[in-house]
């Protein structure tokens, strides 16, 4: 079998071309779906509710369902189709109603934590606000596998894989938390995230799109062609570049991380010394160990330090901190816990005093309520009933011989004058007495 032989088959094997649906009909579903109004429109918002409400409550299983029964994927891969096809109509379109959603999606989320007692940031919430390179491949390989999925006989389950593995809607929720809380961090790299996923699974669609030769749209001139084809390029480019630097940053601090970890393991561990912890000062070029048990030698530390250079710590110096000076640092770390309980018990013994504090003011304006309200009602008791004189309102608790409280009423206290007060009038103030007050219970007292 020659190599060209060989090449063929490969090419056969992958070719996608006989698994390819019907190219209308895949145009007209993919246009369908870039609209939001109505039911897509409600999905949505109820989506980034179940979502927002994930992050808040830290859970995986939540956030995986909202991400589920999104619609966002329909504009972003409106868009790609669009490009891929030179439609500028569905672009438009699919743009539009991609702004729409995005919009809506970020206020509705920004609501929900403005409303929401929980306002702390969980580590679900945390993980959507530093975007790398990976998240650009996994953007990429998700919507590879969507515009396949879309595109071919046999969609199985892709198609809720991509929506899981991409995640457009925790970022977005994601934004609007920076937003209700003003962590403006927050906002742009949960945001940037979402921008990472929408651009790639965009491209995904684009280059899925022209390897599986979807009828084109003739642009008005070549020179527009080559001109769309460049600001593609430049919006990937400009994209990936940040999200580039960040990820070396990070791959660089895993490396001077797990070379920290190596060199303590290997030049400062023996038996009998236990390690606590170590920081790096990279300002001062300063490795600190901090170590209890078995004393390390300053021999041993000079030559540990020697040998820096050869895990990537060329010119830093080494101290460790061990004997009393690491008995110090326990003191005054158990210190600091003792004084960090004493303070914890204050604040309990305030939030107690505060409370009863609170509650003698309820009790006390229970009694001058009835002041105020005796003193508010005169005038019409002189209306309604002239015979009394005098007329006053109190709190009453009825207590038993054992010194339980049996009931509580509201006693008043009335004082005619000549004119006697009949059973039936008596009835009558007492009945629009209880109806005046809002009363449960109150008992009429004639004072001769």
């Amino acid at each position: 079998m020659t190599v060209n032989d060989f090449l063929e088959r490969v090419r056969m094997q992958f070719n996608l071309m006989p698994d390819k649906d019907d190219e209308h009909e895949i145009v007209s579903q993919i246009s369908s779906g870039v609209s939001f109004r109505g039911a897509n429109l409600w999905v949505l918002i109820f989506a980034i509710f179940i979502a927002s409400l994930g992050l808040n409550v830290n859970s995986t299983a939540v956030i995986i369902g909202a991400m589920l029964i999104s619609p966002l994927m329909g504009p972003i891969i409106g868009m790609g189709l669009a490009v891929g096809t030179n439609d500028l109509d569905l672009l438009r379109r699919a743009a539009k109603n991609f702004g729409v959603a995005t919009l809506i999606s970020v206020l509705t989320a920004m609501v929900y934590f403005l409303i929401t007692p929980l306002s702390e940031a969980r580590s679900e919430l945390l993980a959507r606000t530093s975007p790398t390179l990976y998240d650009v491949l996994i953007a990429f390989c998700g919507g590879a596998a969507g515009i396949i999925a879309l595109c071919t006989r046999g969609k199985g389950n892709v198609i809720p894989g991509v929506a899981i593995a991409t995640a457009l809607m925790p970022p977005l929720c994601t934004a609007g938390y920076g937003l209700a809380t003003g962590h403006l961090l927050y906002f742009l790299g949960a945001f940037y995230l979402f921008f990472i996923n929408t651009v790639f699974i965009a491209l995904a669609t684009y280059c899925g799109v022209r390897l599986m030769h979807f009828n084109q749209h003739e642009f008005q001139s070549p020179e527009m062609a080559v001109k769309a084809k460049r600001i593609v390029m430049a919006i990937v480019v400009v994209t990936m570049l940040p999200a580039v630097y960040m990820t070396v940053g990070i791959v660089q601090q895993s490396i001077s991380e797990n070379n920290v970890r190596k060199f303590i393991k290997t030049e400062l561990t023996q038996r009998g010394t236990q390690i606590i912890s170590n920081s790096v000062e990279r300002d001062s070029l300063k490795l600190r160990v901090v170590a209890v048990g078995r004393e390390i030698t300053e021999a041993k530390r000079a030559e540990a330090e020697r040998r820096m250079a050869q895990y990537g710590m060329i010119g830093y110096r080494l101290r460790v901190i061990q004997g009393t000076q690491s008995d110090s640092l326990l003191a005054l770390s158990d210190r600091l816990s003792t004084l960090a309980d004493s303070r914890e018990q204050e604040r309990r013994n305030l939030l107690e005093l505060s409370a009863e504090n609170a509650q003698l003011i309820r009790q006390l304006s229970e009694y001058a309520r009835y002041e105020a309200l005796a003193a508010d009602i005169r005038p019409e008791m002189a209306t309604l009933f002239p015979q009394v004189s005098a007329f006053s309102l109190a709190r009453v608790t009825e207590v038993s011989r054992d010194s339980m409280p049996t009931r509580s009423y509201v006693a008043a206290i009335i004082q005619g004058d000549d004119k006697s007060l009949s059973q039936i009038d008596g009835q009558k103030l007492h009945d629009w007495l209880r109806t005046r007050i809002k009363a449960d219970s109150i008992v009429v007292i004639k004072k001769d």
